[in-house]
């Protein structure tokens, strides 16, 4: 199956991430982010921020929670593109997260060999007043079948 632009609106399941403390230390360990400003609350405080903050690429592990979205295309030809955060606020312990994953764009480049489809999808990320926290965004290439 080739992309189609009626694929653009389909979404998946929403769910609840409860952001701790230690979500956040084992991110920023599991990256090598030495940074006080993602586990140590004193020096944290003291800062513009005023408490601990997530690190900027810290919703690539929230969306892993989520079940994703049921698309009719072949998974061998999907392949991740690119990645982007787009922030309102900063990502903070004791938040909760309402998250739900959607395609937001279905387009197509020329490329050196020949044209290449591409698959945006958006998962947003509000907090319990509904205000938009973050957009994680990934951009997927879907490849052509070679022959």
């Amino acid at each position: 199956m080739e992309l189609k632009k009626s694929l653009i609106g389909r979404s998946g399941s929403p769910f609840v991430f409860e952001v701790e403390k230690r979500h956040i230390r084992q991110f920023a360990e599991a990256i090598g982010d030495p940074n006080p400003l993602y586990v140590d609350e004193e020096y944290a405080r003291n800062t513009k921020f005023r408490g601990i903050i997530a690190p900027p690429t810290f919703p690539i592990a929230i969306g892993q929670e989520g079940e994703g979205i049921d698309l009719p295309l072949d998974q061998r030809r999907m392949l991740h593109g690119e990645q982007e955060f787009i922030y309102e606020r900063p990502i903070r312990p004791g938040d909760r997260l309402y998250c739900q994953m959607k395609v937001t764009d279905v387009y197509e480049r020329e490329g050196k060999k020949g044209p290449m489809q591409f698959i945006v999808l958006d998962t947003e990320m509000k907090d319990e007043n509904g205000q938009l926290v973050v957009i994680s965004r990934t951009n997927i290439i879907y490849r052509s079948i070679t022959s």
